[in-house]
């Protein structure tokens, strides 16, 4: 039973990675659906947290349903990660998780997400500053180091472990990297199998496919993965892992019904939150993905993303419904 702190997570959890822009409340509702066990919100600026700023408090919104669920933070100021931590903690997640991972450079270039991979010993005093401020378990999401000559990843664990994290996520690539190449999960077996780690390690970077994911899981030995990039616009992603890990088959693909039924869920769920014009907008970069794989859909993704209501979006599913089942009811 893999536990951070006193949350059980099962045997081996299936973790959806936070996502700036991408794992707001109607996204994690999808894949919570679909099988995610521990989920997080998108990352949120200390120093906005503080400064009151709209978006940064928006994104603490967080539902019962998506218990257990972690809040995201990032900064590079002690007493603002501090202060940020105490805020979180009025809104009572499950725990309150630190990004030093984020490669976006307005991020690192103020000192903060993977820009403090730079200077381990302040990466230490933010995260043990976080610690203090809260009674919740905290946990890291970060990278193998900065570039090819600094992968310091095993100092790093042991050194946060000592300072009080429950939990460490590593992306199996430096900042430098970004997403390009293949992530290096050698060195997340390292970390995983130092016998001075006590904590769990969980493995990020490349998980796509269940087969990949049981691959990986008995090659290297962590306690549960993180999927991110993989279930954008495919949220069953963590159900057909799990299925496979307990029976050996790969489930069939999601059928039309099942892909514009969710992507309606999902739509509905972003109005609701965002209201209609920015709920619209940013359900836009989730088409692509839902319906990946239908041949000759490029016109209807075109009035999907150009839609500028939330009834003719929802008039366009449906009619996507229609005509691509029976063009598949032709095909048989």
């Amino acid at each position: 039973m893999v536990k951070i702190g006193n949350i059980s997570l099962g045997e081996f959890p299936l973790l959806l990675a936070p996502m700036e822009d991408v794992s707001d409340p109607p996204f994690r509702a999808v894949c919570k659906e679909n099988g995610a066990d521990l989920m997080y919100t998108e990352f949120i600026s200390s120093e906005g947290l503080i400064r009151d700023a709209i978006k940064s408090r928006q994104k603490l919104d967080i539902f019962d349903y998506e218990k257990p669920i972690g809040i995201q933070i990032f900064g590079g100021d002690e007493e603002a990660m501090s202060m940020a931590t105490s805020i979180v903690n009025a809104t009572q997640p499950d725990l309150v998780d630190i990004n030093f991972g984020c490669p976006v450079k307005k991020v690192v270039t103020k000192g903060a997400g993977a820009g403090v991979l730079k200077d381990v010993d302040l990466m230490v005093r933010l995260t043990e500053a976080v610690v203090k401020a809260t009674d919740l378990p905290v946990t890291v999401k970060t990278r193998l180091g900065w570039d090819e000559n600094s992968k310091n990843i095993e100092e790093v664990a042991e050194r946060l472990q000592d300072v009080g994290i429950k939990a460490l996520s590593i992306h199996g690539r430096t900042r430098q990297q970004m997403y390009k190449g293949e992530a290096d999960w050698d060195l997340i077996a390292k970390v995983k199998n130092n016998p001075r780690i006590h904590i769990p390690i969980f493995g990020n970077g490349d998980i796509d496919s269940p087969e990949k994911a049981l691959e990986y899981k008995n090659r290297y030995g962590v306690d549960g993965l993180m999927i991110g990039r993989a279930a954008i616009g495919y949220p069953w992603i963590f159900n057909e892992i799990k299925h496979y890990f307990e029976t050996g088959e790969i489930l069939p693909p999601p059928n039309l019904d099942d892909r514009v039924e969710t992507a309606k869920k999902h739509l509905k769920f972003s109005v609701e939150w965002k209201g209609e014009k920015l709920g619209i907008f940013e359900m836009r970069r989730h088409y692509t993905n839902y319906f990946r794989g239908i041949p000759h859909f490029k016109p209807y993704r075109t009035r999907l993303v150009e839609g500028e209501n939330y009834q003719a979006v929802l008039d366009t599913l449906d009619e996507v419904n229609e005509v691509f089942s029976a063009q598949i009811m032709e095909n048989l």
